[in-house]
């Protein structure tokens, strides 16, 4: 069986992307899994010796490819791709590697994108709007997706993403949530062999304690798990964010999967219990999308400290995740704008 194309946008070049990218694809481990496609900048990808021995493409002239492939996106001048040293043309370089990879993706040339961390602050400097990789790729399918971190442990999945604590109650709605979990159980069945059971978290501290705390549990969270109950959903809660945590063994036994109400809910225990190797996956596209957990790291960009075990087990899950190609599922009804 042939290996599957994962498509892979290098983040910021001078992040560590670069780097652990690099390094992940020099192990035998993840060259026997999957056939990579790197969008980046032909100067960076040149610094690494491994990429020295891709075929080399320009970005109009992508097709299905027969082997490892450096899909050169753009040639940025020496002084904006140092390493710690963040730039506005790198800026606008990472987000054309994103919009690169995505546009591969809709035409059916990778069968998997796994992205390099990016700095939202440099691409909204560059004047392009962007909240994160995963609103642009709903943008661009025309989907509606969900933020999942996949890890050894536990898998939390995030009803909000990139919004404002303030902003939060607005956004919870009974449809908004059924919804999310009718998608979070359909995307987990597969993987799990069977209907997924959901612990869906409360927002207010003790999950409202019946409304002392918080309306939101009463009239938001409880009725969505109800009908999505109704909907042969195996969800359960809301839950006490703190109590269900303090027993992460547990958790993973219990469930499937959790269901946060926003970022920081989710991402801390899932950054706390297994950093390096949690994944994020972007549920609900037509092709899969993964990224590591964690940021740009400028601290260290360059000095040879980063580790590249969590980009390597981004690729690997992308690899295990892609599906034969099915190009006119792929096709979205739009491109990625800089509107997000």
């Amino acid at each position: 069986m042939s290996l599957p194309l994962v498509g892979i946008s290098l983040g910021d070049v001078s992040g560590i992307g670069p780097e652990v990218t690099a390094a992940a694809l020099a192990l035998p481990s993840v060259r026997r899994a999957l056939v990579p496609v790197v969008f980046g900048d032909g100067p960076t990808l040149e610094r690494f010796p491994v990429f020295r021995r891709y075929a080399r493409v320009e970005p109009g002239a992508l097709t299905r490819v027969e082997g490892p492939t450096r899909v050169e996106v753009s040639r940025l001048a020496e002084k904006d791709r140092v390493p710690g040293r963040p730039s506005r043309a790198g800026g606008r370089a990472q987000y054309a590697y994103v919009t690169a990879a995505i546009d591969a993706m809709r035409a059916g040339h990778v069968d998997a994108l796994c992205t390099a961390p990016v700095s939202k602050e440099q691409i909204s400097r560059a004047g392009i709007p962007f909240m994160g990789h995963t609103e642009v790729l709903a943008d661009a399918f025309g989907v509606e997706v969900m933020m999942m971190m996949d890890g050894p442990r536990v898998r939390i999945a995030l009803a909000t993403n990139h919004v404002p604590l303030a902003a939060l109650p607005k956004l919870l709605t009974v449809e908004g949530l059924t919804a999310q979990l009718k998608l979070l159980s359909r995307s987990l069945a597969p993987v799990v062999g069977r209907r997924p059971r959901i612990a869906v978290l409360g927002l207010n501290p003790h999950a409202g304690e019946g409304g002392l705390l918080g309306r939101e549990e009463v009239e938001v969270i409880g009725p969505a798990i109800r009908k999505a109950r109704a909907a042969k959903v195996d969800a359960r809660g809301p839950l006490p964010s703190d109590g269900l945590f303090a027993r992460p063994d547990e958790v993973g036994k219990a469930y499937d999967a959790v269901l946060a109400m926003y970022h920081d809910q989710g991402l801390i225990p899932a950054k706390a219990l297994d950093f390096e190797r949690t994944v994020n996956v972007t549920l609900g596209l037509p092709v899969p999308r993964t990224s590591p957990d964690h940021g740009t790291a400028y601290a260290i960009a360059g000095q040879g400290k980063a580790s590249c075990v969590p980009m390597v087990e981004a690729l690997l899950k992308a690899a295990r995740l892609a599906r034969p190609p099915a190009r006119a599922a792929r096709r979205g009804p739009r491109r990625p704008s800089p509107r997000r």
